[in-house]
């Protein structure tokens, strides 16, 4: 039998980014998909071939993905770190957008919170790299 540590901030801070990508991927899907088309830029739209609504339905299956992933598959838990960090950068050109743009999304309802949220990026992704390591 392995040897457990017990709980630890890292396991819980796991834990809880963990929730946070399973609970934004299903709003991503289901309440929130058409207020979410307003983050996502034209140019992506453009870049991938498909429609706003097939990039936010994409986005929430992968915050749904790496959220269990980090819970289901602990020997990879440095990769699927690295992944949600790269994750959240590469969802950071919607923020951005979002925000230049002025355009309401859930929870994104004034300018102020659309700027702040800019801010958010940077620790979440200290937050996934952080998490996901050993030491």
């Amino acid at each position: 039998m392995p040897h457990r540590r017990g709980l630890t901030v890292r396991s819980v801070a796991r834990g809880a980014l963990a929730a946070l990508l399973v609970g934004a991927g299903v709003s991503h899907v289901t309440w929130g998909r058409r207020g979410y088309r307003i983050v996502v830029p034209s140019w992506a739209t453009r870049l991938l071939r498909t429609d706003k609504d097939a990039i936010v339905v994409a986005s929430g299956a992968v915050e749904v993905i790496l959220g269990v992933a980090l819970v289901a598959l602990p020997r990879e838990r440095s990769r699927i770190g690295a992944a949600i960090a790269a994750f959240f950068v590469a969802v950071f050109p919607g923020n951005v957008h979002q925000w230049r743009t002025g355009r309401a999304a859930p929870g994104l309802q004034t300018d102020r919170a659309r700027f702040l949220r800019l801010f958010l990026q940077v620790p979440l992704v200290a937050w996934a790299w952080w998490a996901t390591r050993e030491r």
